[in-house]
């Protein structure tokens, strides 16, 4: 054989040693710390969205009882149901209907508006008082998915507070008798996040509608 052919025979045994030579220790550990970055980076990303999704959901409650309560002061100023100067908290001079500092949501009294003397217990929707001495409460259908069953789920609304603030507003350093600034904060609490959050509607009323 020639020494041409050896030479050829022995580069391509060579080649063949390469191609079959497995990866190193160094790059195996090397891809498992890659892999393990990014399932965790995954796994966070999920907490996010699950955290997301239950602050979202207390965020629309939040601002569902601050427009309740705005609408039923509304409502009843356009009905002539509450006099303008009752507009304001019960502490101030003239004193009005709305009870100071922060309120734990219940439903309107005979009067139609909420966060006033007469507030009375809410109901669930099977028409039992709610828990936590009749703090508004939701009913969300049980395991069946099915609202109106036996195993429904009432939720009570004891992490949230309202408070209602009536402000005169001035001009020229002067207080406007026909125009108050009614403000509605919401604060609450979100299960598994520290801390509270707050909401907060402001409108101006004034005595013309």
């Amino acid at each position: 054989m020639e020494l041409g052919a050896i030479m050829k025979i022995k580069r391509a045994a060579s080649s063949r040693k390469i191609d079959q030579s497995g990866f190193s220790l160094i790059e195996t550990m090397f891809a498992m710390v890659l892999l393990a970055v990014g399932m965790l980076a995954t796994l966070a990303s999920l907490g996010y969205a699950i955290g997301a999704n239950q602050t979202s959901q207390e965020d629309m409650l939040a601002r569902q009882l601050a427009s309740e309560a705005m609408e039923s002061i509304f409502n009843a100023r356009n009905t002539s149901q509450l006099g303008f100067a009752s507009i304001n908290n019960t502490t101030a001079s003239p004193p009005g209907v709305f009870l100071p500092n922060a309120q734990s949501p219940k439903c309107a009294g005979p009067d139609g508006i909420l966060d006033t003397a007469d507030d009375v217990a809410c109901l669930t929707a099977a028409g039992a008082e709610c828990p936590n001495a009749g703090i508004e409460c939701l009913t969300e259908p049980g395991p069946d998915g099915i609202m109106g069953t036996a195993d429904d789920v009432v939720v009570s609304l004891e992490n949230f507070t309202r408070t209602i603030t009536i402000t005169p507003l001035l001009e020229n350093g002067t207080t406007v008798p026909t125009l108050v600034l009614v403000t509605i904060t919401i604060n609450y609490t979100v299960p598994n996040h520290a801390g509270t959050k707050s909401y907060v509607l402001e409108e101006e009323i004034s005595s013309y509608h």
